[in-house]
């Protein structure tokens, strides 16, 4: 069995064990971080399977249709 490093000892021993999925986090911009002084939250859902996977699909659509969108309004607009 391989030796195991400080810094894996101390990631294995601040485990929290099994994760249930799907995981939901969240951010709350601090007061000094939000536009205009409005509050935001930030809320990610971690996905994995077949989820996951659509998601990644649908993102990677979006991204896509994003760039192509970019590429067209600069042969449109060019500076």
């Amino acid at each position: 069995m391989p030796e195991m490093r400080k810094d894996q000892e101390k990631r294995d021993s601040n485990s929290t064990g099994d994760i249930e999925y799907p995981r939901i986090i969240s951010y709350n911009l601090r007061e000094d971080e939000r536009p205009d002084g409005l509050k935001v939250r930030y809320k990610v859902r971690i996905e994995t399977g077949k989820k996951a996977a659509a998601y990644d699909a649908a993102q990677a659509q979006a991204i896509k249709e994003l760039l192509q969108w970019a590429r067209h309004y600069r042969s449109q607009h060019p500076r």
